[in-house]
């Protein structure tokens, strides 16, 4: 995929999307083939860091004990504690308003278990349980959490659900095309390490705003 078609792909969308009272999120679609989701080796479900991010601000809760709950409350957008979990224990409103106001979760290791049993059912089904792909089960004796919640600002999780597509924002209308196109360029290149067949799993790629068409940046032709 050349750089250049892509942003001659996003100037069109630019010019074709109607403008919204708010800065809408470019999404970026792959459009998989020849893939059995039944197989293992087939799912992709990765973590990678976009080169200009995704043009928000991620919020980022951490679940510690009392050794890592100083540190966590420097770096961090809201810090529960151990001593905190039963608060939660048996209310699902409560546990579904904490998945829907943070993307991302840190676990200190030494509180994984507990956290699995007491808020793993509501996170676990969006997608939101602290993952070590992303660096976010960490240990009590770690020295700082921020150079981890930098990396998580810049961090979108690549993944096949039930349908043979990845979708994935690479960023807002208001960030310059140039960043755009970075991101989608690595989105890409991620997307061929994954795939067991790489070219050959990847029917085409397309960006579209949050309200806008969808406009296909290309046809990918499988490799002979």
């Amino acid at each position: 995929m050349e750089k250049k078609l892509i942003l001659k792909i996003l100037k069109e969308l630019r010019e074709k999307s109607p403008k919204r009272k708010f800065p809408q999120t470019i999404d970026l679609l792959a459009n998989l083939k020849n893939l059995d989701l039944k197989k293992q080796d087939h799912k992709i479900d990765l973590y990678l860091q976009l080169p200009s991010g995704t043009g928000k601000k991620r919020s980022v809760c951490a679940f510690v004990d009392a050794q890592l709950e100083a540190k966590a409350k420097e770096s961090c957008d809201r810090v529960i504690t151990k001593s905190e979990f039963d608060n939660y224990k048996n209310s699902k409103k409560e546990q579904r308003n904490l998945a829907e106001s943070h993307d991302f979760f840190i676990s200190q290791v030494e509180v994984m278990a507990k956290v699995a049993s007491v808020f793993g059912k509501v996170l676990g089904s969006r997608g939101k349980m602290p993952n070590p792909k992303a660096g976010c089960v960490v240990p009590g004796a770690i020295q700082s959490l921020g150079s981890i919640v930098k990396k998580l600002q810049l961090t979108t999780r690549l993944q096949t659900k039930n349908e043979l597509s990845v979708k994935v924002a690479v960023g807002t209308e208001n960030m310059k095309d140039e960043e755009i196109a970075e991101n989608i360029l690595a989105v890409y290149n991620a997307l061929l390490q994954a795939l067991p067949q790489d070219k050959n799993n990847i029917r085409y790629f397309a960006v579209k705003f949050t309200m806008g068409p969808l406009l296909k940046i290309e046809e990918v032709q499988p490799k002979k």
